[in-house]
Protein backbone atom coordinates (compact mmCIF):
# COMPACT_ATOMS: atom_id res chain seq x y z
CA UNK A 1 0.00 0.00 0.00
CA UNK A 2 2.63 2.52 1.02
CA UNK A 3 4.69 1.38 -2.14
CA UNK A 4 1.88 2.23 -4.00
CA UNK A 5 0.74 5.69 -2.73
CA UNK A 6 4.64 7.06 -2.98
CA UNK A 7 4.04 5.88 -6.82
CA UNK A 8 0.49 7.69 -6.78
CA UNK A 9 2.35 10.79 -5.34
CA UNK A 10 5.19 10.95 -7.43
CA UNK A 11 2.86 10.53 -10.62
CA UNK A 12 0.88 13.40 -9.51
CA UNK A 13 3.91 15.51 -8.72
CA UNK A 14 5.37 15.03 -11.85
CA UNK A 15 1.85 16.16 -13.70
CA UNK A 16 1.89 19.04 -11.76
CA UNK A 17 5.53 20.11 -12.35
CA UNK A 18 4.49 18.98 -16.60
CA UNK A 19 1.23 21.58 -16.18
CA UNK A 20 3.62 24.31 -15.01
CA UNK A 21 5.86 23.79 -17.68
CA UNK A 22 3.28 24.08 -19.84
CA UNK A 23 2.27 26.79 -18.78
CA UNK A 24 5.22 28.92 -18.38
CA UNK A 25 5.63 27.96 -21.54
CA UNK A 26 2.35 29.19 -22.58
CA UNK A 27 3.07 32.42 -21.00
CA UNK A 28 6.13 32.94 -23.62
CA UNK A 29 4.71 31.27 -26.34
CA UNK A 30 0.77 32.16 -26.06
CA UNK A 31 -1.91 30.83 -29.23
CA UNK A 32 -0.93 32.79 -32.48
CA UNK A 33 2.46 34.01 -31.83
CA UNK A 34 6.13 32.60 -32.69
CA UNK A 35 8.25 31.94 -29.34
CA UNK A 36 9.86 35.04 -27.53
CA UNK A 37 13.75 35.07 -28.21
CA UNK A 38 15.61 34.45 -25.16
CA UNK A 39 18.43 36.55 -25.55
CA UNK A 40 15.69 39.63 -25.15
CA UNK A 41 13.41 37.58 -22.48
CA UNK A 42 15.97 37.47 -20.07
CA UNK A 43 15.77 35.80 -16.32
CA UNK A 44 12.53 36.48 -13.86
CA UNK A 45 15.08 38.92 -12.36
CA UNK A 46 15.88 40.69 -14.87
CA UNK A 47 12.05 41.09 -15.61
CA UNK A 48 11.13 42.15 -12.35
CA UNK A 49 13.93 44.97 -12.20
CA UNK A 50 12.63 46.23 -15.88
CA UNK A 51 8.92 46.69 -14.46
CA UNK A 52 10.37 48.36 -11.57
CA UNK A 53 12.14 51.04 -13.91
CA UNK A 54 9.51 50.93 -16.04
CA UNK A 55 7.31 52.20 -13.51
CA UNK A 56 9.84 54.73 -11.91
CA UNK A 57 9.74 58.44 -12.45
CA UNK A 58 12.66 58.97 -10.34
CA UNK A 59 14.21 57.86 -14.03
CA UNK A 60 12.76 61.60 -15.33
CA UNK A 61 15.43 64.58 -14.98
CA UNK A 62 12.82 65.86 -12.59
CA UNK A 63 11.21 63.03 -11.10
CA UNK A 64 7.35 63.35 -12.15
CA UNK A 65 7.50 61.31 -15.31
CA UNK A 66 7.60 57.07 -16.07
CA UNK A 67 7.29 55.09 -19.14
CA UNK A 68 4.27 53.70 -17.48
CA UNK A 69 3.35 57.23 -17.96
CA UNK A 70 2.56 57.74 -21.65
CA UNK A 71 2.23 53.36 -21.90
CA UNK A 72 -0.77 52.57 -19.39
CA UNK A 73 -1.46 48.64 -18.81
CA UNK A 74 -4.92 49.27 -18.55
CA UNK A 75 -5.11 51.44 -21.93
CA UNK A 76 -2.96 49.17 -23.77
CA UNK A 77 0.19 50.00 -22.89
CA UNK A 78 -0.59 53.19 -24.98
CA UNK A 79 -2.98 56.56 -23.77
CA UNK A 80 -6.35 56.97 -24.66
CA UNK A 81 -6.10 60.33 -22.63
CA UNK A 82 -4.47 62.48 -25.43
CA UNK A 83 -3.73 62.12 -29.29
CA UNK A 84 -0.23 63.10 -29.14
CA UNK A 85 2.14 62.26 -26.03
CA UNK A 86 2.63 64.66 -22.99
CA UNK A 87 6.07 64.81 -21.79
CA UNK A 88 8.50 66.84 -19.92
CA UNK A 89 6.82 69.86 -18.02
CA UNK A 90 3.49 69.09 -20.15
CA UNK A 91 5.25 69.61 -23.64
CA UNK A 92 3.00 68.08 -26.46
CA UNK A 93 4.66 65.61 -28.28
CA UNK A 94 4.70 65.42 -31.84
CA UNK A 95 3.32 61.80 -31.97
CA UNK A 96 0.99 59.36 -30.13
CA UNK A 97 2.52 56.91 -27.62
CA UNK A 98 2.47 53.22 -29.83
CA UNK A 99 0.81 50.29 -27.62
CA UNK A 100 4.03 48.16 -26.28
CA UNK A 101 1.60 44.84 -26.68
CA UNK A 102 4.08 42.21 -28.50
CA UNK A 103 6.95 45.02 -28.89
CA UNK A 104 9.24 42.24 -28.72
CA UNK A 105 8.45 41.22 -32.11
CA UNK A 106 9.32 43.99 -33.70
CA UNK A 107 12.29 44.77 -36.24
CA UNK A 108 12.02 48.62 -36.66
CA UNK A 109 10.87 50.66 -32.98
CA UNK A 110 8.70 53.85 -33.18
CA UNK A 111 6.44 55.48 -35.15
CA UNK A 112 9.63 56.26 -37.99
CA UNK A 113 11.67 53.23 -37.24
CA UNK A 114 14.35 54.67 -36.30
CA UNK A 115 15.66 51.64 -33.59
CA UNK A 116 16.06 48.32 -34.26
CA UNK A 117 16.85 46.92 -30.42
CA UNK A 118 14.79 46.83 -27.80
CA UNK A 119 17.41 47.38 -25.38
CA UNK A 120 18.90 50.36 -26.63
CA UNK A 121 15.40 51.91 -27.85
CA UNK A 122 15.30 52.68 -24.07
CA UNK A 123 17.60 55.55 -23.63
CA UNK A 124 15.57 57.38 -27.01
CA UNK A 125 13.12 58.62 -24.49
CA UNK A 126 15.13 58.92 -21.17
CA UNK A 127 17.77 61.61 -22.70
CA UNK A 128 14.77 63.69 -25.08
CA UNK A 129 14.61 66.94 -24.14
CA UNK A 130 11.13 66.47 -24.50
CA UNK A 131 10.25 63.47 -22.74
CA UNK A 132 12.07 62.71 -20.18
CA UNK A 133 14.99 64.93 -19.72
CA UNK A 134 17.81 63.12 -18.98
CA UNK A 135 20.91 65.46 -19.85
CA UNK A 136 23.07 62.60 -20.22
CA UNK A 137 23.58 59.17 -19.32
CA UNK A 138 25.97 59.06 -16.06
CA UNK A 139 23.87 61.22 -14.39
CA UNK A 140 20.89 59.33 -14.51
CA UNK A 141 22.89 55.70 -13.36
CA UNK A 142 24.39 57.53 -10.77
CA UNK A 143 21.26 58.29 -9.05
CA UNK A 144 20.16 54.72 -9.56
CA UNK A 145 23.65 53.28 -7.73
CA UNK A 146 22.55 55.83 -4.98
CA UNK A 147 19.65 53.44 -4.49
CA UNK A 148 20.18 50.68 -2.27
CA UNK A 149 18.01 48.79 -3.42
CA UNK A 150 18.46 49.15 -6.74
CA UNK A 151 21.81 47.79 -6.42
CA UNK A 152 20.72 44.63 -5.08
CA UNK A 153 18.34 43.77 -7.45
CA UNK A 154 20.70 44.82 -10.52
CA UNK A 155 24.00 42.30 -8.71
CA UNK A 156 20.71 39.79 -8.67
CA UNK A 157 20.13 40.42 -12.23
CA UNK A 158 23.48 41.15 -13.86
CA UNK A 159 25.46 39.31 -11.51
CA UNK A 160 29.07 40.76 -12.02
CA UNK A 161 27.94 43.98 -14.52
CA UNK A 162 25.98 46.17 -12.37
CA UNK A 163 24.08 49.35 -13.18
CA UNK A 164 25.39 50.13 -16.64
CA UNK A 165 23.43 51.90 -19.40
CA UNK A 166 23.73 48.21 -21.37
CA UNK A 167 21.92 46.51 -18.01
CA UNK A 168 19.12 49.18 -18.09
CA UNK A 169 18.06 48.65 -21.49
CA UNK A 170 18.72 44.89 -21.06
CA UNK A 171 16.03 45.03 -17.94
CA UNK A 172 13.41 47.01 -19.44
CA UNK A 173 13.38 44.99 -23.02
CA UNK A 174 12.98 41.72 -20.42
CA UNK A 175 10.15 43.31 -18.82
CA UNK A 176 8.79 44.48 -22.50
CA UNK A 177 8.97 40.96 -23.39
CA UNK A 178 6.07 40.25 -21.07
CA UNK A 179 3.72 42.13 -22.96
CA UNK A 180 2.02 39.48 -25.33
CA UNK A 181 -1.70 39.49 -26.37
CA UNK A 182 -2.50 36.95 -28.43
CA UNK A 183 -4.55 33.27 -28.04
CA UNK A 184 -7.79 35.34 -28.78
CA UNK A 185 -10.46 34.31 -30.30
CA UNK A 186 -9.33 34.95 -33.79
CA UNK A 187 -6.31 32.60 -33.23
CA UNK A 188 -8.13 29.87 -31.73
CA UNK A 189 -10.42 30.24 -35.03
CA UNK A 190 -7.28 30.47 -36.99
CA UNK A 191 -4.44 28.52 -35.62
CA UNK A 192 -6.54 26.62 -33.19
CA UNK A 193 -9.34 24.99 -35.39
CA UNK A 194 -12.08 26.12 -33.71
CA UNK A 195 -14.41 27.07 -36.50
CA UNK A 196 -17.13 28.40 -33.74
CA UNK A 197 -14.48 30.39 -32.16
CA UNK A 198 -15.86 33.53 -34.18
CA UNK A 199 -18.73 35.01 -34.88
CA UNK A 200 -20.48 34.81 -38.81
CA UNK A 201 -20.18 38.85 -38.76
CA UNK A 202 -16.57 38.24 -37.43
CA UNK A 203 -15.88 35.89 -40.11
CA UNK A 204 -17.12 38.20 -42.28
CA UNK A 205 -14.60 40.80 -41.43
CA UNK A 206 -11.95 38.66 -41.49
CA UNK A 207 -12.66 38.00 -45.03
CA UNK A 208 -12.79 41.49 -46.38
CA UNK A 209 -9.07 41.77 -44.00
CA UNK A 210 -7.57 39.09 -46.34
CA UNK A 211 -9.70 40.25 -49.49
CA UNK A 212 -11.26 43.31 -50.92
CA UNK A 213 -9.95 45.59 -47.96
CA UNK A 214 -6.51 44.69 -48.75
CA UNK A 215 -5.94 45.05 -44.80
CA UNK A 216 -3.65 41.92 -44.84
CA UNK A 217 -1.39 43.05 -47.45
CA UNK A 218 0.37 44.89 -44.76
CA UNK A 219 -0.92 43.39 -41.57
CA UNK A 220 0.32 40.36 -42.45
CA UNK A 221 -0.95 36.83 -41.05
CA UNK A 222 1.29 33.85 -41.51
CA UNK A 223 0.68 30.73 -41.40
CA UNK A 224 1.80 29.47 -37.99
CA UNK A 225 1.62 33.10 -35.96
CA UNK A 226 0.34 36.47 -36.95
CA UNK A 227 2.09 39.81 -35.81
CA UNK A 228 -0.50 41.59 -38.03
CA UNK A 229 2.49 43.97 -39.43
CA UNK A 230 4.73 43.43 -42.46
CA UNK A 231 7.91 45.24 -40.54
CA UNK A 232 7.77 47.91 -42.86
CA UNK A 233 6.59 51.71 -43.41
CA UNK A 234 4.10 53.17 -45.26
CA UNK A 235 2.65 56.65 -46.14
CA UNK A 236 -1.16 56.23 -45.79
CA UNK A 237 -1.73 59.81 -46.08
CA UNK A 238 -2.68 60.53 -42.39
CA UNK A 239 -0.49 63.01 -41.85
CA UNK A 240 -1.90 65.19 -44.26
CA UNK A 241 -4.99 65.04 -42.53
CA UNK A 242 -3.97 66.35 -38.56
CA UNK A 243 -6.30 67.70 -36.91
CA UNK A 244 -5.40 70.77 -34.39
CA UNK A 245 -4.25 69.97 -30.79
CA UNK A 246 -6.88 69.07 -28.44
CA UNK A 247 -8.07 72.76 -26.88
CA UNK A 248 -9.39 69.78 -24.05
CA UNK A 249 -7.94 66.31 -22.44
CA UNK A 250 -8.90 64.04 -20.51
CA UNK A 251 -6.10 63.13 -17.99
CA UNK A 252 -6.36 59.67 -15.83
CA UNK A 253 -5.32 61.27 -12.43
CA UNK A 254 -5.87 57.50 -10.92
CA UNK A 255 -7.28 53.90 -12.21
CA UNK A 256 -10.59 55.07 -13.23
CA UNK A 257 -10.58 58.37 -11.77
CA UNK A 258 -10.16 61.13 -15.33
CA UNK A 259 -10.42 64.97 -15.15
CA UNK A 260 -11.05 67.20 -18.38
CA UNK A 261 -8.11 69.45 -18.78
CA UNK A 262 -8.59 72.68 -20.56
CA UNK A 263 -4.59 72.96 -21.87
CA UNK A 264 -4.71 77.19 -21.99
CA UNK A 265 -5.71 77.26 -18.32
CA UNK A 266 -2.01 75.97 -17.66
CA UNK A 267 -0.38 77.11 -20.31
CA UNK A 268 0.26 74.08 -22.71
CA UNK A 269 -2.51 74.59 -25.51
CA UNK A 270 0.42 74.79 -28.47
CA UNK A 271 -1.69 76.20 -31.84
CA UNK A 272 1.70 75.61 -34.10
CA UNK A 273 2.13 72.14 -35.94
CA UNK A 274 5.25 70.94 -35.75
CA UNK A 275 6.63 69.37 -38.73
CA UNK A 276 6.41 65.85 -39.27
CA UNK A 277 7.89 64.10 -41.92
CA UNK A 278 8.11 60.38 -41.05
CA UNK A 279 10.37 58.19 -41.73
CA UNK A 280 12.49 60.25 -44.23
CA UNK A 281 14.00 61.98 -41.04
CA UNK A 282 15.53 58.65 -40.47
CA UNK A 283 16.65 57.87 -43.92
CA UNK A 284 16.67 61.46 -45.82
CA UNK A 285 15.39 59.01 -49.01
CA UNK A 286 12.57 60.81 -50.47
CA UNK A 287 10.32 57.83 -50.72
CA UNK A 288 9.91 57.95 -47.05
CA UNK A 289 8.61 61.26 -47.12
CA UNK A 290 5.53 61.39 -44.25
CA UNK A 291 5.87 56.89 -44.12
CA UNK A 292 5.39 55.19 -40.69
CA UNK A 293 5.77 52.03 -39.76
CA UNK A 294 3.41 49.22 -39.59
CA UNK A 295 1.58 48.88 -36.30
CA UNK A 296 0.44 45.73 -34.89
CA UNK A 297 -3.06 44.83 -34.35
CA UNK A 298 -3.27 43.22 -31.22
CA UNK A 299 -5.10 44.18 -28.38
CA UNK A 300 -6.48 47.36 -31.25
CA UNK A 301 -9.46 47.87 -29.19
CA UNK A 302 -8.09 48.92 -26.52
CA UNK A 303 -5.14 51.57 -27.87
CA UNK A 304 -7.03 54.41 -28.75
CA UNK A 305 -6.69 56.66 -30.89
CA UNK A 306 -5.00 55.21 -34.28
CA UNK A 307 -2.47 56.53 -36.26
CA UNK A 308 1.26 58.33 -35.35
CA UNK A 309 -0.26 61.35 -34.69
CA UNK A 310 -3.66 60.52 -32.81
CA UNK A 311 -6.07 61.56 -35.57
CA UNK A 312 -8.61 58.83 -35.68
CA UNK A 313 -10.43 58.29 -32.72
CA UNK A 314 -11.63 55.07 -33.40
CA UNK A 315 -11.55 51.81 -35.22
CA UNK A 316 -14.50 52.79 -37.61
CA UNK A 317 -12.75 56.37 -38.52
CA UNK A 318 -9.51 54.60 -39.46
CA UNK A 319 -11.91 51.81 -41.47
CA UNK A 320 -13.76 54.97 -43.18
CA UNK A 321 -9.83 57.02 -43.43
CA UNK A 322 -8.93 53.57 -45.48
CA UNK A 323 -12.22 53.26 -47.41
CA UNK A 324 -11.60 56.83 -48.83
CA UNK A 325 -8.41 55.76 -50.33
CA UNK A 326 -5.98 57.75 -46.85
CA UNK A 327 -4.45 61.09 -47.71
CA UNK A 328 -4.13 61.63 -51.03
CA UNK A 329 -0.44 62.76 -51.89
CA UNK A 330 2.25 62.36 -54.63
CA UNK A 331 4.16 59.90 -52.62
CA UNK A 332 0.63 57.93 -51.63
CA UNK A 333 1.69 54.34 -50.92
CA UNK A 334 0.27 52.31 -54.31
CA UNK A 335 -1.59 49.87 -51.80
CA UNK A 336 -3.40 52.62 -50.57
CA UNK A 337 -6.89 52.86 -52.68
CA UNK A 338 -11.01 53.66 -52.47
CA UNK A 339 -12.10 50.75 -51.29
CA UNK A 340 -15.54 50.88 -51.85
CA UNK A 341 -17.10 48.87 -48.42
CA UNK A 342 -20.60 48.97 -47.63
CA UNK A 343 -21.95 49.76 -44.34
CA UNK A 344 -22.14 46.47 -43.62
CA UNK A 345 -18.96 45.41 -44.80
CA UNK A 346 -17.36 48.33 -42.24
CA UNK A 347 -19.48 47.05 -39.47
CA UNK A 348 -18.26 43.16 -39.74
CA UNK A 349 -14.48 44.43 -40.40
CA UNK A 350 -14.42 46.57 -37.24
CA UNK A 351 -16.14 43.45 -35.21
CA UNK A 352 -13.40 41.12 -36.51
CA UNK A 353 -10.86 44.14 -35.18
CA UNK A 354 -12.25 44.12 -31.95
CA UNK A 355 -11.87 40.20 -32.07
CA UNK A 356 -8.44 40.44 -32.21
Amino acid sequence: MRAKTTRALSFFAALLTAVNLAAARHAQHPLGLPAVPASVAGSLAMQQLGERLFFDRSLSANGTLSCAMCHIPSQGFTSNQSALSIGMEGRLLRRNAPSLYNVVFKRFLFHDGRETDLAAQVWGPLLARDEMGNAAIGPLLERLRQDPVYGSSFDAAFPGEGITMTTLGRAVAAYEATLLRADSRFDRAFFGGDKTALTAQEQRGYDIFSSKGGCASCHLIGSESALFTDQSWHNTGVAFARKNAPAVVKVELAPGVVQEVRLSAIGLDQTETRNDVGRFEITNDPADRWAYTTPMLRGVKDTWPYMHNGSLKTLEEVVDFYDRGGGPNAALDDKIKPLGLTAEEKAALVAFLKAL
